[in-house]
């Protein structure tokens, strides 16, 4: 819904680039200015120094994108996290201002806003549990405020793309809150520029994954009715032009901007037209005379890593057209350089960027924001009148923790978990069916890892490299459930291998899960702890990886009357607890 410009700035010169890096007395946006480094996407950026800008939403897809961006137009960065140890590690850490506020707690916004130009809103909360609408409003409405309090110069919000005449209650849970929040940052003193966006083209995002997903996998697909609807698609890398861009408009803007490719399209066509762009044979999509929302959430669920709780909302937004009425964002901020992406150029060069190496960051840090924090492994002495179930093993080697570490820290994804690869996947279908995240997610980058990583149904909570991963996991159980694998010096030489699979059930049903899967736990994890060091040997050595065993053998090999049931040369130290 579109609401009239109270202020229109003179727009932003997109081609300050031919201007001096070093030009001293530049003001931002001004058209005698320009980025002093360049744009690690090669956007054409605008002169940010002399500016302070807060990124909310620091730890998700499009503010992790933003943040090296606005570094290089020389901005002064101020990202904000619930904790600020997800920030640890990212290429850019060293170069902003991190700190730790929970958009829910005034006290901490408002100090997160002092001195602030722009604030960034990129926060949405589709993946989380419970009343995401009821909670968006909430924290937008704690944003309006702690601004107001600081004396901000310029909200900018990043909300969805949808039909203007709806009235906002028919809209979908996940469009309505978007444009609940838009509402309730219009109404704060300080002038608010919303961008509407609707399916966002990158490697990694959510819109992305669900159409590459769905073209690899099934060459005819039939669906529901909403194939049929309009889509106007924006490249993820023009998404970041226009928010940088706003943080450097010569005066502060109170509008509304639609923004998109320009090209209206059936969602049907995104699927056939990635097919064409990726090299794929083609697709045949047949749109079903039924929109079965729910329905097609749930599909979307079990083909593609997204979960289904993400699935179902994401589905429903897609029932209405997303297409731009207007292009009065060019009023404000001029098109990029050499004009905006076109589809299939956003699809070659997200398919591009996952091909040539690991990803900074996906959709899933999104769902991960988004969700409320989870309460951390407690240390043992926390665990004191608590029922707690642990299964834990430990292997003695001759192999040096520097040997091992590399094995541990690469576990999951493509690597798989070293057992049994059946069972796994039988309990990865399993979750998915019941709306956890299954092994489809797999991993960010293949070797390496990084606190708030996801790793097929767990999350890296703790990392102490070279010693100890910890991992919470993120399935369905009836209870919170954490594994960790560690490593540490052997007293004269090699190492130790400790693994733990650490279990607090809620209530009768947990009990009953952790009971039910005692047989497998027998298999899986003595067989985990053996091929770990088994593969760390094979990396050392420079052998040829074995396969894992199936499950049918490693059954077999436990019986009592196998001899050496494990055919190794240590003895699994296993004990329950």
């Amino acid at each position: 819904m579109s609401t009239p410009s109270v202020a229109r700035a003179t727009p932003a010169s997109a081609s300050a680039a031919s201007s001096p890096a070093d030009q001293p007395g530049t003001e931002p946006g001004t058209s005698e200015s320009r980025a002093p480094f360049a744009s690690p996407l090669g956007l054409s950026l605008p002169e940010g120094r002399g500016r302070r800008v807060l990124v909310t939403g620091a730890t998700g897809y499009v503010g992790g994108r933003l943040i090296p961006e606005l570094v290089a137009a020389g901005f002064a960065v101020r990202a904000v996290a619930r904790n600020p140890e997800d920030l640890e590690g990212r290429p850019w850490s060293d170069r902003v201002e991190i700190m730790k506020a929970d958009l829910s707690e005034p006290d901490e916004v408002r100090a997160a806003m002092e001195d602030v130009h722009t604030a960034l809103y990129l926060v949405h909360s589709m993946g989380g549990d419970g009343d995401f609408v009821e909670r968006e409003q909430k924290i937008a409405d704690v944003v309006a405020r702690a601004s107001d309090d600081a004396g901000v110069t310029q909200l900018v919000y990043l909300s969805g793309l949808h039909p203007d005449e709806k009235p906002v209650e028919e809209l979908s849970d996940h469009m309505r809150s978007r444009e609940l929040v838009a509402r309730r940052l219009d109404e704060a003193a300080a002038p608010a520029l919303v961008f509407e966006a609707g399916v966002v083209i990158g490697s990694g995002s959510t819109s992305f994954e669900m159409i590459r997903h769905l073209s690899d996998r099934l060459p005819v697909m039939p669906g529901p009715s909403w194939l049929k609807n309009k889509v106007e698609p924006i490249a993820i890398r023009d998404v970041l032009y226009y928010l940088a861009h706003a943080c450097a408009l010569p005066e502060p803007v109170q509008a509304r901007a639609q923004i998109g490719d320009g090209v209206a399209q059936p969602f049907a066509t995104l699927l056939t037209q990635y097919a064409e762009a990726a090299g794929l044979s083609k697709r045949i999509v047949i749109p079903l005379p039924f929109p079965a929302s729910h329905l097609s959430g749930f599909w979307i669920g079990m083909v593609t890593p997204i979960p289904v709780g993400v699935a179902l909302p994401l589905a429903s937004s897609l029932r209405e057209d997303a297409v731009t009425s207007n292009h009065t964002v060019a009023d404000i901020i001029p098109d990029p350089p050499g004009g905006l992406t076109s589809y299939q150029d956003a699809v070659r060069r997200a398919l591009h960027h996952e091909e040539s190496g690991p990803l900074d960051v996906t959709w899933e840090a999104d769902e991960y924001s988004a969700v409320d924090p989870a309460a951390p492994l407690p240390s043992d002495p926390e665990w004191a009148g608590k029922t707690v179930y642990k299964d834990e093993r430990e292997r003695e080697s001759d192999l040096s923790p520097e040997d091992v570490w590399p094995v541990i820290e690469s576990v999951g994804g493509a690597n798989g978990w070293y057992s049994t690869p059946l069972l796994w996947q039988i309990r990865g279908v399993v979750d998915k069916a019941v709306g956890g995240p299954g092994l489809a997610r797999g991993r960010r980058d293949a070797e390496h890892l990084r606190r708030g990583d996801i790793v097929d149904w767990w999350r890296v909570e703790k990392i102490e490299y070279g010693h100890r991963l910890t991992l919470r996991a993120e399935m369905r159980a009836g209870g919170r459930a954490w594994l960790q694998l560690a490593v540490e010096p052997r007293e004269g030489g090699g190492s130790v291998y400790r693994q733990r699979a650490i279990f607090m059930p809620d209530g009768l049903l947990g009990r009953a899960y952790w009971t039910a899967i005692l047989p497998f736990h027998a298999v899986v994890f003595p067989e985990m702890a053996a091929n770990i060091l088994a593969e760390g040997q094979r990396r050392k050595t420079g052998g040829e990886r074995g396969r894992t065993r199936g499950l049918v053998r490693a059954l077999a090999d436990r019986l009592p009357l196998r001899r050496n049931p494990l055919d190794r040369s240590k003895k699994d130290g296993a004990k329950k607890g």
